[in-house]
């Protein structure tokens, strides 16, 4: 399965808000329709699963192969598995430029660090799945155009809530990942479990 580009608001209408996908959020009226909808029927389990799935898969701007991927890595890792899963993309490049107000969604940061605008420890990158350690050091090239793209984000920077393991120098543009992320600092609401669950046939 390839990755989504249709239409975002038809996404969070079902699964619910996803700032990663977009900044656009359900209207309050589709919600409450679908939560009193919700109390009537009750869901199947198999679709309880698919649904967590979907989110972790459509914020993080995954196809269904690479999801896949990821929980068969948590699988061999030591500790939790969905823990590990959501550390795992967590983790992204693509995801962190977004974490770190560089871009206003993931498909954004995703488009930004394709096209060769950002630097890691001094070496370009222009892979957005690729993963982040501890220490890493991320710049924005010293061109016009990569400054001009990353600036206007970060001017909104104070709105956003940081997570612990990044810091960032918007002046310089330059940021760093002190740590891996903890489970509180995850950027969806999902439940890893069910996701863990819903593969434990495939993976």
């Amino acid at each position: 399965m390839s990755r989504y580009r249709g239409p975002r608001a038809k996404i969070i209408c079902r699964l619910g808000n996803l700032p990663g996908l977009t900044r656009k959020v359900p209207k309050t009226k589709t919600n409450l329709r679908n939560q009193s909808s919700n109390k009537k029927q009750k869901k199947l389990q198999y679709r309880v699963r698919l649904e967590e799935k979907q989110k972790l898969r459509f914020y993080y701007g995954l196809t269904e192969r690479q999801l896949l991927r990821y929980v068969r890595i948590s699988r061999k890792a030591k500790g939790s598995t969905g823990q590990v899963l959501l550390q795992l993309l967590e983790m992204r490049l693509d995801n962190i430029i977004f974490r770190l107000g560089m871009a206003p969604t993931i498909p954004a940061a995703r488009q930004l660090v394709n096209h060769g605008h950002v630097t890691i420890n001094k070496k370009s990158i222009n892979i957005p799945s690729y993963r982040c350690t501890s220490k890493d050091i991320i710049n924005i090239k010293e061109t016009k155009k990569s400054k001009s793209l990353v600036d206007n984000n970060l001017s909104q920077l104070p709105q956003l809530k940081l997570p612990h393991n990044l810091t960032i120098n918007t002046q310089n543009r330059e940021a760093v990942v002190n740590s891996l992320i903890n489970r509180a600092s995850i950027g969806v609401t999902v439940n890893e479990l069910l996701i863990v669950e819903y593969y434990s046939r495939q993976a």
